[in-house]
């Protein structure tokens, strides 16, 4: 499945309505870790058919990153009906994403 890009607009009908867990990536094109994490985030968007994964730019989208009080970034969090279920800051191995997924 291919990643969203998600806006503020698209939000709630992309990663708080969806019918599967969402793995959400907060990051920004000038940020080094978030340029390490992004072939693992790619990675899984391609090999995950149960899950939904999606990227805010936090730069596009300031609201979205204040509204889910993300301080630094890359933070993923895990969306489960509507709700954030796990998050994680830093870059994370493909491992760790996959534990917070439940798999």
């Amino acid at each position: 499945m291919a990643i969203v890009h998600v806006t503020t607009d698209s939000f709630e009908k992309e990663v708080m309505q969806a019918d599967k867990p969402v793995l959400v990536d907060f990051w920004a094109s000038w940020c080094g870790p978030c340029r390490m994490l992004a072939p693992v985030i790619d990675q899984l968007g391609d090999e995950l058919e149960d899950v939904k994964v999606c990227k805010v730019d936090v730069d596009s989208e300031p609201s979205l990153a204040t509204k889910f009080g993300v301080m630094s970034i890359p933070t993923l969090m895990v969306f489960k009906d509507g709700q954030t279920v796990e998050s994680s800051l830093g870059v994370q191995s493909k491992a760790t994403i996959l534990k917070m997924l439940g798999k």
